[in-house]
């Protein structure tokens, strides 16, 4: 079922028409600086995905052969930790150079979820195959929308571990341990997706600005996945 999904995905993909990045993505509503920092909201509400990066990834090295699908896990985290450098760098001159490399360790960290899910039974053999798969086509649509202006495939490999997430979370009774964490990272990045819509209106009425909560609530959503991972690791 789950194969048959992203199938169906790619399918989609490739019958909508092409999306190109709308340059007004770039205009967030809070400027304001400090410190000598442009943009600082946006770019110090990056830091939760530094500290929970760091976190996963001394427990995986802590814990790496009791964890199930580990070396996605090792991924996921890794993508988490670049996150914070990469998003940082693009909020300081929000444009589209910059912006892929806010995008190249989401990238890694979206098709790091999706393998851990789809592997999470799987030998070490089979998971690292469909890891490397996976990542290689994350990049390749990093590359495309770079190359082309084209953001359908990019789109795919964010909406895929966003459809899993839940879907694992109803249908796999072994993940019944996890199940509340997973639905926890899911609540929080669709909140997440709807304050970054909402920037500006957010802005008009609160201290901060819905780019920066979205910041703030995907880290949420990241430090879930931190507590699935030691939720799975075996004594």
């Amino acid at each position: 079922m789950y194969w048959l999904i992203l199938v169906i995905e790619v399918i989609c993909c490739f019958w909508m028409d092409p999306i190109s990045q709308n340059l007004e993505y770039h205009n967030f509503a809070d400027k304001r600086g400090l410190l000598g920092i442009q943009n600082f909201g946006d770019v110090l509400s990056n830091i939760p995905f530094l500290l929970v990066g760091y976190l996963g990834l001394k427990h995986m090295k802590q814990h790496y052969q009791n964890v199930p699908a580990a070396s996605s896990w090792t991924m996921v985290f890794l993508g988490i930790l670049l996150v914070c450098p990469g998003s940082m760098f693009y909020h300081l001159n929000p444009n589209n150079f910059t912006l892929i490399w806010d995008r190249l360790p989401m990238t890694i960290g979206f098709m790091a979820i999706t393998t851990a899910l789809l592997a999470h039974k799987s030998s070490r053999k089979t998971e690292h195959l469909i890891l490397f798969s996976l990542i290689i086509i994350g990049l390749l649509s990093i590359w495309y929308w770079a190359s082309f202006d084209d953001l359908r495939p990019y789109f795919m490999v964010q909406l895929t571990p966003i459809i899993l997430v839940p879907l694992f979370a109803f249908t796999e009774s072994s993940m019944k341990s996890i199940r509340h964490f997973l639905l926890g990272a899911f609540i929080f990045y669709f909140l997440a997706k709807v304050t970054e819509k909402y920037d500006s209106h957010i802005f008009d009425v609160f201290i901060l600005s819905g780019h920066t909560l979205k910041h703030l609530l995907a880290g949420v959503a990241v430090w879930c996945f931190y507590r699935i991972c030691k939720k799975l690791t075996r004594a």
